[in-house]
């Protein structure tokens, strides 16, 4: 199997674990359940979420991929979007350890007053639009491992084959999105789930940053 493939599982798998996306996807689910909706309707609204995530990935995806192939500047790429890794690794670690770390990789607080009327709307077309800017205003805290995979598709591949890995990567990204949503929109699990959260978030930001700067070393010491 080709090589690539196994980064793009990777670093899709080390991205799918940001808080950020569950955070949003379980307050939506919480406040839909609060509202009595049925399972379905719940089902139905929190999968419009995830696809509007998908859809805004895909689109920065193809967005960055063109512009990078229409620059040029073979076998830089690659390293360079291990660099920008292991930064965001180091930032993330950094933001842990040190709660007044003065950079944080989170989404704004500007933007949650917008996220909450969408969410207050609940509606599939509010929920896409929902599933759309949280993927923009997250992609500062989870863009790294996708610069890296978008720095070797520009260097590996043409940029067809380059959108065909991205399809790959992106479903990786959503699917612990779709798992948390079969079992969230049941309200005892949901309540289960927000537990869970609460109690292993810092870990696995923790583990999630290292897992970063190793996959970023990794990188930078075999291109």
């Amino acid at each position: 199997m080709d090589h690539l493939i196994w980064v793009i599982f990777g670093a899709a798998a080390i991205d799918s674990i940001n808080p950020c996306a569950f955070s949003v996807l379980l307050i939506t689910l919480g406040f839909l359940l609060s509202l009595g909706f049925s399972r379905i309707k719940v089902l139905l609204i929190g999968s419009t979420y995830i696809f509007g995530v998908f859809v805004a990935y895909i689109s920065i995806g193809l967005g960055i991929l063109q512009t990078l192939t229409a620059f040029g500047a073979p076998h830089f790429m690659a390293k360079a979007g291990a660099l920008i890794l292991i930064i965001f690794g180091l930032i993330n670690f950094a933001g842990e350890i040190f709660p007044n770390f003065p950079i944080k990789l989170a989404i704004p607080a500007s933007a949650k007053p917008k996220m909450a009327a969408l969410m207050a709307k609940a509606s599939m077309p509010t929920a896409f639009v929902l599933g759309l800017l949280v993927a923009m205003y997250e992609f500062p805290c989870t863009g790294g491992p996708y610069f890296l995979v978008l720095g070797l598709l520009h260097d590996q591949k043409t940029f067809w084959q380059g959108f065909g890995y991205l399809i790959i990567y992106n479903l990786i990204f959503i699917a612990p999105l779709v798992i948390i949503l079969t079992l969230a929109s049941n309200k005892t699990l949901h309540t289960k789930v927000e537990e869970w959260k609460k109690t292993k978030r810092g870990g696995i930001k923790i583990w999630g940053a290292v897992a970063l700067i190793v996959l970023g070393f990794i990188i930078l010491i075999t291109q």
